[in-house]
């Protein structure tokens, strides 16, 4: 990243700072805000400030409906973004030249920590208008209890993520938070540990419902464990009831614009990362999965096809060890698997049922052993061969050990649009852009 401006002219430096400012994102809440900000806060304005109390499951679907990207302009913005890219590595600036563009986009900056939101404008895929807390203060978690669900503490992480406005939330130190409850979280929140080393264990964990733009980055996450029955604070104005949670890792219930990345999950009682009930505009980055049976699953059911708009981005993910299945397992709607590295499974990798689009592209599967689990692909429970019609493609993937994955579906192109999300790199790249999948090792002074 190292450069000399004497080298430079005079034009040159102005050219160059020009761009600079151009290609920086806004850092603070005075700032001027970003277009796709803009777009985002006008539509969704009359949410920001509002409780789980009066939010209604149509109200959700509503929001989540125009969360649906249009292909032509997901195609655009692609082009964009790989553009500008390429041209931030042809300088040399706040770039690793990784080929992992969510990591050369911050990762490079030794001033990262004083420049933490930039991370909001690193997004890709079908949750890059994810903003989070961007466009509010830094709330800093000083206390790593959960003394009362509904009356959290100051300082606590549920105080935090509970809160009406925007907030980019970090941590002081390192801490294990065993929650008692669930952790409820209400709009425009990121929830970024970087720098620290802190752990969700041992408890409940995290529940995104009915809500929109949420971040979280940096977090280890395992151990999760059936909660429930119990009143839980949802926002300062609301409590409720809620029943036994299922033990997820991470939940989306009708939710939109997320982006999950670099966290580090396994072991839960039920799935790593769940997503249901029209929940969509969802990135998974950047994460490593271990020691899980069922990974991921994307829809509610079946028979629930309100989730057949549901549009999610897997990219430079590692599923590591100890893993079986649902790397994810689909049911409707439309799916981007890119430029991930699959080195376990014990059962399959993808799967699905109920006519989702998957579109894997650029990943690295590893088959086990086992004579008996070469194929990537599952679809469940199916004895008449509907499952030839859905639109399933492998493409540019490397199949390792004997490998191999069954493609079908007439290869429609408006389907396959709708499941395109981001440019796919080389197989051959999955290696270098997977290297720090995971919590990073970033300590406060130190560059990534």
């Amino acid at each position: 990243m190292a450069f000399s401006l004497r080298n430079f002219s005079a034009f040159s430096l102005l050219v160059l700072t020009l761009f600079v400012v151009g290609a920086t994102a806004v850092m603070d809440v005075n700032e001027t805000q970003h277009s796709r900000s803009d777009r985002n806060t006008m539509q969704l304005q009359s949410l920001t400030n509002s409780t789980m109390a009066d939010r209604s499951s149509d109200e959700a679907n509503a929001r989540n409906d125009q969360a649906v990207q249009d292909p032509d302009m997901v195609a655009s913005m692609v082009d964009m973004s790989i553009r500008n890219s390429t041209e931030r590595r042809k300088l040399g600036f706040f770039s690793c030249q990784t080929g992992n563009p969510i990591d050369d986009c911050w990762r490079c900056d030794p001033n990262w920590q004083r420049n933490r939101k930039r991370l909001a404008d690193c997004a890709i895929g079908f949750g890059r208008n994810a903003i989070g807390g961007r466009d509010g203060k830094f709330y800093v978690v000083t206390d790593p209890n959960d003394y009362d669900a509904v009356n959290p503490r100051p300082g606590t992480l549920r105080h935090a993520v509970i809160q009406d406005e925007p907030l980019w939330i970090v941590f002081k130190r390192d801490m294990v938070i065993t929650l008692k409850q669930e952790l409820i979280m209400n709009s425009f929140k990121t929830i970024d540990a970087r720098g620290v080393n802190v752990h969700i264990a041992n408890g409940a964990c995290i529940t995104i419902q009915y809500i929109t733009n949420v971040i979280i980055h940096g977090l280890h996450v395992h151990d999760c464990i059936p909660t429930g029955n119990a009143m839980v604070r949802s926002s300062p104005s609301h409590y409720g009831w809620r029943t036994i949670a299922d033990g997820d890792g991470i939940s989306l219930f009708g939710a939109s614009h997320v982006w999950l990345d670099h966290n580090s999950l396994s072991n839960c009682a039920d799935g790593l990362i769940d997503a249901i009930m029209g929940s969509t505009a969802i990135t998974i980055s950047n994460n490593y999965f271990t020691h899980h049976n069922e990974v991921m699953l994307l829809g509610h059911s079946d028979s629930y096809v309100r989730d057949k708009s549901m549009q999610v981005t897997i990219a430079y993910n590692h599923f590591g060890e100890g893993l079986i299945q649902r790397m994810p397992r689909c049911r409707h709607g439309y799916f981007h698997v890119v430029n991930n590295d699959y080195t376990h499974w014990e059962m399959y990798a993808i799967g699905g049922s109920a006519d989702p689009t998957i579109n894997s592209q650029g990943n690295r599967y590893l088959a086990p052993t086992d004579p008996n689990a070469k194929e990537v692909t599952h679809r469940v429970q199916l004895d008449n061969g509907q499952w030839k019609n859905w639109n399933w493609r492998s493409e540019g993937d490397l199949m390792l050990n004997g490998a191999f994955f069954t493609p079908s579906g007439v290869g429609a192109a408006a389907s396959y649009a709708r499941a395109s999300s981001l440019g796919a790199k080389s197989s051959s790249m999955v290696g270098t852009i997977t290297s720090g999948a995971g919590v990073l090792n970033c300590r406060r002074g130190q560059q990534c």
